[in-house]
C-alpha cells in the first residue's frame, strides 16, 4: 500500500477506482467498502485509491458538526488499511478553504483534475462541498461529462458503518473491550508518551508509566482497570510486554485529574519521554476507592494474578 499526502503531489492513477471517507476506527462496516473497493479494481485492472481526511472534518468544521472523539490516530488508521489490500490511500489536510468548494469545484478541481476517475464508489447519503450541497445526484449528473462511473455503497452497509461508530464509542466509554473488538475486527490501541507522574506506584511496589495521549481528540476509554498490551513503537525491534493499566482520577490518593497509567509486568527499564503503544485486551475491574494504601496495594497483587491468569489463557 502506498501512501501519499495530497499537497505533495500525486502519481498518474491507472484506471482509479476511487472511495472517499473519513473511516474512522476501520471496522466491520468500513471493511465492506474496502472489499467493494478492491474487487471493483481488480475486475476493471485498475488501481483501488482510498482519499481520507485529516484531521477529521468534524473537528473543523465545527459550527457544523457536533464534537467527535476518533477511533484512529492517522497513523494507527494507516496502519489498519495496510490488511485490506488498497493500494493507494491519499491523505488530504482537511482545511475550512476545502471544505467551502463549491461542490462543482470539489467534483472538476479536486476529483477529476487530480485522479482521473474510471470509478467513484460512495454512499448515497454522501455529502461535500460548501454547506454539504453536493450529493450522489450531483455526481451521477456529471459522469457523462467527466467520464466516470458512478457505484453505490448499499444502503445496509451504510447503516452498519453509522451504527457500528456509535456502538464502538458507547462500548470502549463503558469498558466494554470484548464488544468494542468484535465491532472493529481488530484492538483498540492508543499512543501517548510516558511522562513524569506522582511516583507513587513505587513505593508500594507497582511501578507504573503514566502516559500522556499523543492525539487530544482521540477516545479514551472508561474509568477502570485492564488488561493490555504495550511496546515501543518507535523502537527498531519493539518488544510487546503485558501490563495492567489504570484509567480514572486514583480516589485513594485523593486525585482529582484524570490519568493514565500502565504497570508493566516483569519490566523496570527508563521508558521517560518514550513513546508507548497500549492495546486493550480485556475490563478487569472498575475503578475503587480503598480504606488506605496498603488495601490498595493488596488488590494490586490481586489484579496482577488477573492479568497473568487472563494472558496465560
Amino acid at each position: 500500500m502506498q501512501v501519499h499526502y495530497f499537497e505533495n503531489g500525486l502519481p498518474q492513477f491507472t484506471n482509479a477506482v476511487l472511495t472517499i471517507g473519513t473511516f474512522d476506527g476501520v471496522h466491520q462496516g468500513h471493511q465492506q467498502v474496502l472489499q467493494q473497493l478492491t474487487d471493483t479494481a481488480k475486475k476493471i485492472q485498475g488501481e483501488s485509491v482510498l482519499i481520507t481526511f485529516h484531521p477529521h472534518p468534524r473537528l473543523v468544521l465545527k459550527q457544523t458538526y457536533q464534537p467527535i472523539q476518533t477511533l484512529t490516530t492517522l497513523e494507527e488508521k494507516l496502519a489498519l488499511l495496510k490488511f485490506y489490500g488498497v493500494q493507494h490511500v491519499v491523505v488530504v489536510n482537511f482545511t475550512e478553504a476545502f471544505g467551502n468548494l463549491t461542490p462543482a469545484e470539489y467534483i472538476e478541481q479536486f476529483l477529476v483534475q487530480n485522479f482521473r476517475p474510471h470509478t467513484i464508489i460512495i454512499g448515497y447519503d454522501h455529502r461535500f462541498g460548501a454547506n454539504r450541497e453536493g450529493n450522489f445526484t450531483l455526481l451521477q449528473e456529471k459522469a457523462a461529462q467527466f467520464g466516470y462511473q458512478v457505484q453505490q455503497i448499499a444502503e445496509h452497509i451504510l447503516r452498519s458503518i453509522t451504527i457500528s461508530s456509535t456502538q464502538i464509542r458507547a462500548a470502549l466509554l463503558d469498558g466494554n473491550i470484548h464488544t468494542a473488538t468484535e465491532l472493529m475486527a481488530h484492538k483498540y490501541t492508543l499512543i501517548g508518551k510516558v511522562v513524569k507522574g506522582h511516583q507513587l506506584g513505587r513505593t508500594i511496589g507497582f511501578a507504573t508509566a503514566n502516559i500522556a495521549v499523543t492525539d487530544t481528540h482521540k477516545l479514551v476509554p472508561g474509568n477502570g482497570v485492564y488488561a493490555v498490551t504495550v511496546c515501543l513503537p518507535k523502537h527498531e525491534n519493539p518488544t510487546t510486554f503485558t501490563a495492567m493499566m489504570n484509567i480514572g482520577v486514583r480516589p485513594t490518593v485523593q486525585g482529582t485529574n484524570r490519568t493514565i497509567e500502565v504497570h508493566i509486568l516483569n519490566f523496570d527499564g527508563d521508558i521517560y519521554n518514550e513513546e508507548l503503544q497500549v492495546t486493550f485486551h480485556h475490563k478487569i475491574r472498575d475503578e475503587q476507592k480503598f480504606a488506605n494504601l496498603e488495601a490498595l496495594q493488596q488488590q494490586l497483587q490481586h489484579d496482577k494474578q488477573t492479568v497473568e491468569a487472563y494472558f496465560a489463557n
